[in-house]
């Protein structure tokens, strides 16, 4: 059997409250790449029947994109329509067949997204039965963009709803707010990722305290007592540590109700970890949620990789520093100011700050492993896992233990 390479990207609405995952397959863990990122028959139904589209995608909705050949087998009509969006590739040839096909999908209750629109004509026959248009901000201008928006966004469908209007390939908060001001009203893209300003204005006290603990936690000189003191001056901060450290460790420890009970309980090491979460969470709490499930992921994805890593790869690295590596790749999203200012100020591994901030090293080459997953950038995967000479196989693996593991928290 061959293993399941399963990416998934957010969409958020208006509010950037995740709305869905698009899901992006690759078929086989062979160094073979399809033209595009539709999925065969097989990958989709075998991938959606392994893991379940719900274990995929939570609550929120999976976008699935289908070739031609897809269509005429009646693909979609595995997949429940009251919970996926079928994306029409920009390389299907909108031929009458395929207008026909896609209008009994809409009259069996299938909601329908065409990809990677630019504005091109040939897509018309097409436009009145599309729930969602996905305009590529990368293959337009300003210009066509703001075209586009201004073409479609009054329209309605053929069920009589109006056409929504959804901005992908959204890299950078300016791009966001010129979409929003636009009328685009769906979000695809990793700038939620990215800060939104670059200031010298102050760090909120509340988010100044988490500083600090991560600050505490990564000193090679940990003191308990110096966390507990800092804790104390913030009740939040406990509240939200023994309900993150309970509903991790309920099922398996009995409930925590005091800090110094959560370090007996746990050891050194995991309550560094979990601290290092805490801190990271409730510096984010005012950010789409999605950024929050993002470093959490990311985290348990690369302490899962290191446990690879320390079976074949001739170069072992600690998990813990891996995992405060993911854990801290989006606090530059999280605090608005630059990546290296941020990390300048933490007593973290050299060689964590060096990845973070772009140097080449082993460690880089696992933060380049997670982010080609993450983006379904298949090659790139491959290229960084010959690097660090561990088995591709593995990465779906690791991938699927830390979104298990970042939901529970």
């Amino acid at each position: 059997m061959h293993e399941k390479f399963i990416a998934r990207q957010p969409i958020f609405d208006d509010k950037l409250k995740l709305f869905a995952y698009e899901l992006l397959f690759r078929s086989s863990s062979e160094n073979i790449f399809r033209p595009h990122k539709a999925a065969s028959d097989t990958v989709i139904v075998d991938s959606t029947s392994l893991f379940g589209l719900q274990s995929l995608t939570g609550h929120a909705k999976a976008f699935v994109n289908l070739d031609v050949l897809a269509l005429q087998r009646g693909t979609a009509r595995l997949l429940p329509p009251d919970q996926v969006v079928i994306e029409i590739l920009e390389s299907i040839t909108p031929s009458t067949e395929v207008v026909q096909l896609c209008a009994e999908l809409c009259k069996d209750g299938y909601s329908l997204a065409l990809d990677d629109y630019v504005g091109h004509p040939k897509w018309e026959p097409l436009i009145p039965l599309v729930k969602f248009l996905k305009v590529d901000f990368r293959a337009c201008d300003p210009p066509a963009r703001a075209a586009i928006a201004n073409r479609h966004r009054a329209k309605i469908d053929a069920r009589g709803a109006a056409m929504r209007l959804l901005a992908e390939k959204i890299e950078t908060n300016d791009e966001l707010l010129e979409a929003r001001s636009l009328g685009y009203t769906f979000f695809q893209g990793f700038f939620f990722c990215k800060p939104s300003t670059l200031s010298a204005r102050e760090i909120p006290s509340n988010k100044l305290n988490c500083l600090r603990l991560l600050h505490l936690v990564a000193s090679p000189d940990f003191s308990y007592d110096a966390v507990e003191d800092l804790l104390k001056t913030d009740p939040a901060l406990v509240y939200k540590l023994l309900r993150y450290l309970n509903s991790w460790l309920v099922a398996v420890r009995g409930e925590i109700h005091s800090i110094r009970e959560a370090i007996a309980l746990l050891g050194e090491k995991e309550f560094r970890r979990w601290i290092s979460v805490l801190a990271v969470v409730a510096m984010a709490s005012d950010k789409p949620h999605e950024l929050i499930r993002t470093a959490l992921t990311r985290a348990f994805f690369c302490e899962a990789l290191a446990k690879t890593l320390a079976v074949s790869s001739p170069t072992p690295m600690q998990s813990s520093d891996l995992f405060l590596m993911g854990l801290l790749s989006v606090t530059d999203a999280i605090l608005d100011r630059p990546i290296e200012q941020i990390l300048a100020s933490l007593p973290i591994a050299p060689a964590v700050r060096e990845a973070l901030c772009g140097t080449v090293n082993p460690h880089r080459d696992v933060y380049d492993i997670l982010l080609a997953y993450e983006r379904a950038d298949w090659p790139a995967l491959a290229a960084a896992c010959a690097r660090l000479a561990i088995d591709e196989s593995a990465v779906p693996d690791c991938e699927l233990k830390a979104r298990e593991a970042a939901s529970i928290c």
